[in-house]
């Protein structure tokens, strides 16, 4: 059994589509962030095991995913319809102690340069040659936990892939499609939310 973490600002649109497909064997835990449109109600009737975590922000969402994760191994993942549960297996099973999906498909050019971007430095720091931040990942549970992040806005996803690095973790990607999302996008697919995330991102850099 694997626990997938999905950090959920009002999602109503994507929840069914997202919890419709996910595979056999894996849990989905809907943090609802402070939804306004029901999405954590629609998630307990659909099934799935929600947690409420009333600090904005992404980091604040993963992290109230993976204290209540009871799996050995946790997966995240957008839970806005870009990405397909059914592509799990292909993360959480790779060799790496990190596994990262990297997106291949319709990115908004702003969201694809920034990335770019935020890759290239962290190669140049680090080593780790990754082509995408994508928000699809997978790791132990406790491994994960004694890393000690401490962002809990939009540099959640790097300082895990930094800190991972500095522990001498194997990190990998493997190759997942990226779709159009449901309902308005509140971070990436906007100029003013890349630019909110590679903020939060460069004070992780600092």
């Amino acid at each position: 059994m694997r626990d997938v973490i999905l950090p959920t600002l009002n999602e109503r649109e994507a929840l069914p589509w997202v919890l419709g497909r996910m595979p056999a064997g894996y849990e989905p835990i809907v943090v609802d962030n402070g939804s306004t449109d029901g999405s954590g109600a629609l998630a307990a009737r659909l099934g799935a095991r929600v947690v409420h975590e009333p600090q904005p922000g992404f980091g604040s969402a993963c992290f109230a995913g993976l204290l209540a994760a009871r799996a050995d191994v946790v997966c995240f993942m957008d839970c806005d319809a870009s990405l397909d549960p059914q592509d799990l297996p292909r993360v959480a099973d790779a060799p790496g102690d990190l596994v990262l999906g990297a997106r291949r498909g319709s990115q908004d050019l702003h969201a694809r340069l920034a990335n770019r971007v935020l890759a290239f430095e962290l190669r140049r720091r680090t080593g780790v040659r990754l082509t995408d931040l994508g928000p699809m990942r997978a790791a132990r549970r406790e491994p994960l936990l004694a890393l000690g992040i401490r962002d809990r806005r939009f540099g959640w996803p790097l300082e895990m892939v930094l800190r991972a690095a500095a522990a001498d973790w194997t990190i990998m990607e493997v190759e997942v499609p990226y779709r159009p999302r449901e309902g308005r996008s509140k971070v990436t697919g906007t100029v003013r939310g890349t630019a909110r995330a590679v903020r939060d991102m460069a004070a992780v850099l600092r």
